[in-house]
């Protein structure tokens, strides 16, 4: 009989690292989309923040909480991550396994982003969340005191992790000139 055994998006390709940078592959046990119904935001809201311990954050942010964290997503749509959620007035999917979750960390992650996403790094503060392009793939990126968090379909982890490794070696080796 033969034995199925669940790997990560990233099992096989990371952690990476050149010179002070590093790419690893984040646990997120669960991951759910929350899109609140109409009129709702602040009802679901309050149930999200007895849940995790965090509230449905500002536009462009994330809340870590005691159980878990927010991630603002899109208009009118959050991921909470690493917590259950009771029933909510608001269009819910489980979406853990479709996401691949790494963490660019070190000296040059912003300039390891900026060869492939048109955001301002430098105008990002530790959790600033974005949804933007990383090369040719869809992305949410939150800012962390240390680097930055990097959401991908699971089906691109593997190009992401190239696109990545590519650049971080050209920042790695200017920073060494």
């Amino acid at each position: 009989m033969v034995e199925l055994t669940a790997k990560t998006p990233c099992a096989g390709l990371l952690p990476v690292a050149y010179g002070a940078l590093t790419l690893r592959e984040l646990a997120v046990a669960h991951i759910t989309s929350v899109a609140p119904l109409k009129g709702q935001h602040e009802a679901v809201s309050s149930v999200v923040k007895s849940a995790v311990g965090a509230g449905l954050p500002d536009p462009g942010r994330a809340l870590k909480g005691a159980k878990g964290e927010v991630v603002w997503s899109g208009k009118d749509q959050f991921f909470v991550l690493d917590a259950e959620l009771p029933k909510l007035n608001a269009a819910t999917t489980d979406q853990s396994d479709a996401w691949a979750v790494v963490a660019l960390e070190g000296e040059g992650a912003a300039e390891v982003l900026a060869r492939l996403c048109p955001l301002d790094f430098g105008r990002m503060d530790e959790g600033d969340a974005a949804r933007s392009l990383i090369g040719h793939m869809s992305a949410v990126i939150i800012a962390r005191s240390d680097g930055y968090d990097l959401m991908v379909f699971r089906s691109m982890a593997k190009t992401l992790v190239h696109e990545l490794s590519v650049a971080m070696k050209g920042v790695a080796s200017r920073a060494a000139l």
